[in-house]
């Protein structure tokens, strides 16, 4: 799906490859983790998407800002992936969501800009 929208379509594309990875670690009876990976990779961009037809400048931010927030709770499941005995971890996986982070912060700080 390509909407044009940059950050709509990387988070999108994000939450497609948590699907897959989440996959991966439910083969590996990993539900737990892969669950909340889900949840919080997938949520990402349903936010940005969100933010998209916000009512105010400030209602825009806020959904950004929740964001960031599920963009934190996923770097911290794939670094326990990464880190934990018997996971599994996908090195490209983890450098879109940092790319997709800094984009993020970059769209909350311009967007806090042109308020004041």
């Amino acid at each position: 799906m390509e909407t044009g929208n940059i950050i709509v379509d990387m988070t999108f594309s994000f939450a497609l490859d948590i699907i897959t990875f989440t996959e991966k670690l439910n083969e590996n009876k990993k539900f737990v983790i892969g669950q909340q990976l889900l949840k919080s990779g997938a949520s990402i961009g349903a936010n940005v998407r969100e933010a998209q037809n916000c009512e105010s400048k400030a209602d825009f931010i806020h959904k950004f800002k929740i964001a960031a927030k599920e963009a934190d709770k996923t770097e911290y499941w794939l670094m326990l992936c990464k880190h934990a005995e018997g996971y599994p971890f996908d090195e490209i996986l983890f450098d879109k969501l940092k790319e997709i982070q800094k984009i993020i912060n970059k769209i909350i700080y311009t967007s806090k800009q042109s308020v004041i």
